[in-house]
């Protein structure tokens, strides 16, 4: 069973969710056969590379409110982080363009590390004091090596603008026609879908529902055809 996972590194819920989607399907029986695979989606695709600001300013910006009602929302989200396992900063964090980051997680993908690396990244934009966005190209190869990249291989991604951005792109293409207009967005084998950091409880029964949904394997008979098996290979007769 596949399970898909639309998020954005500027997102919290994002890095919440996923957390909480991790503690479901560690206790989900089938583990060992859900392929996770992380797909692209930017919460703010229309910023400029250079253009980063402080979260509550933006908070603020976007959704008309104060700069205090955005820092209370930054704690509630520290506090929903903690009851998830995770470390985040309510303070002092600043945002920007995550591209680049999206560009990386599709490098990290061809290369199997993916879900290292997307962890990394979150970690680094809501834990760490270090920014993810202000200290150049350098800290994403810092924090991409971290995951078991090659260096020279992620500076040649980053100095090349159309180095998988049609991944990216694509990604967020098939969001907009799955009905995704938020992350995180889960997919379970194209067939369920679950939108926002649900409480784990919830990813459980998905998975489970997802998992009885399988259809059965449809065997194609094809006259005796021969085969080998734990006794042996059958013995052509002509």
């Amino acid at each position: 069973m596949r399970v898909e996972i639309w998020s954005d590194i500027a997102c919290p819920w994002c890095y919440v969710g996923k957390a909480r989607f991790e503690e479901a399907l560690e206790a989900f029986p089938h583990r060992e056969q859900v392929e996770v695979v992380h797909r692209s989606f930017e919460l703010d695709p229309g910023r400029a590379k250079g253009d980063i600001q402080p979260v509550t300013k933006m908070l603020a910006k976007k959704y008309g409110m104060s700069e205090a009602q955005a820092q209370a929302g930054e704690e509630n989200l520290g506090a929903q982080a903690a009851a998830a396992g995770l470390e985040y900063r309510t303070r002092g964090r600043d945002h920007g363009n995550t591209f680049d980051m999206h560009r990386l997680l599709h490098l990290a993908k061809a290369e199997g590390k993916q879900d290292e690396l997307i962890q990394i990244f979150y970690k680094a934009n809501f834990a760490e004091e270090r920014s993810v966005f202000s200290e150049g190209e350098e800290r994403l190869v810092e924090l991409a090596v971290s995951a078991g990249l090659d260096a020279d291989a992620v500076r040649k991604v980053l100095a090349d603008p159309t180095a998988y951005a049609d991944d990216v792109r694509a990604d967020e293409r098939e969001a907009a026609e799955l009905g995704a207009n938020g992350v995180p967005f889960f997919v379970l084998d194209r067939k369920y879908g679950v939108s926002g950091a649900q409480p784990a409880e919830v990813f459980t029964q998905a998975l489970t529902q997802a998992w009885g949904a399988r259809p059965p394997l449809q065997l194609i008979e094809d006259g005796g055809a021969e085969a080998c098996g734990p006794d042996g290979c059958a013995v052509p007769q002509k």
